[in-house]
């Protein structure tokens, strides 16, 4: 028997799941929580086998949710289902440890293969987003593995850009930052622009990538 965890902050969502998956003879679903925090509380508790993790959710998000569970409890396997596919996302999901990555149309069917294969210890990439990891580590690879950043540019940075890019770095969305900074997206935007003029980085990808390589936005974290 696989059990499995479901942290999604829609409650539809999440019951759908449950119903679904509880209907499969291989599978238990442990819990089914609304954001990372209640996440982590329940892996405490239940310890799954498979974590089907949302990427934007309150009070905790996807992405950290997946730092925190795979630095504490190596041997749990997260898959992350959501309707977001985007560059940092995919990217940030991976480095921390995802074993999956999979868009929330993906069949009932589908999602139980991929639980089945990420419990056998391969990794699952929904083939909407694997074009997106193959140009991400393939630019990687080209790069030897590091994004190169002026020391000049660096020290031009302001306090509120290096804010923008440790929330960046943990792989929050325009309208994530900017309700967590207290901006406007427009304004978010804009000081991304900013940034990436700054450190000659030509998108958010690179700028993700540098950040997490680095990590040297964290001693300008709140």
């Amino acid at each position: 028997m696989i059990k499995v965890l479901i942290a999604d902050d829609q409650e539809l969502i999440r019951q759908s799941l449950r119903i679904v998956l509880d209907s499969r003879g291989n599978l238990e679903v442990t819990d089914a929580v609304a954001n990372g925090q209640e996440a982590i509380a329940s892996i405490r508790r239940s310890r799954p086998d498979i974590v089907l993790m949302d990427i934007r959710m309150p009070k905790m998000d996807g992405v950290q949710c997946t730092k925190i569970v795979k630095e504490h409890y190596p041997g749990i396997k997260i898959i992350i289902l959501t309707t977001f596919d985007d560059d940092e996302y995919v990217y940030n999901a991976l480095k921390y440890g995802a074993s999956g990555y999979l868009l929330k149309g993906v069949s009932m069917d589908g999602l139980a293969e991929a639980i089945d294969i990420v419990h056998s210890g391969r990794a699952m990439i929904n083939p909407d987003v694997a074009a997106k990891v193959v140009r991400l580590f393939s630019q990687m690879a080209q790069a030897d593995f590091s994004i190169q950043v002026g020391e000049t540019g660096i020290q031009e940075l302001a306090k509120t850009e290096w804010k923008i890019i440790a929330q960046v770095e943990r792989g929050a969305s325009n309208k994530e930052i900017a309700d967590r900074l207290r901006l406007s997206e427009g304004t978010v935007r804009n000081y991304l622009s900013i940034i990436l003029n700054k450190l000659e980085l030509r998108d958010r990808t690179q700028l993700a990538i540098w950040a997490v390589q680095t990590q040297v936005s964290k001693r300008y974290m709140e």
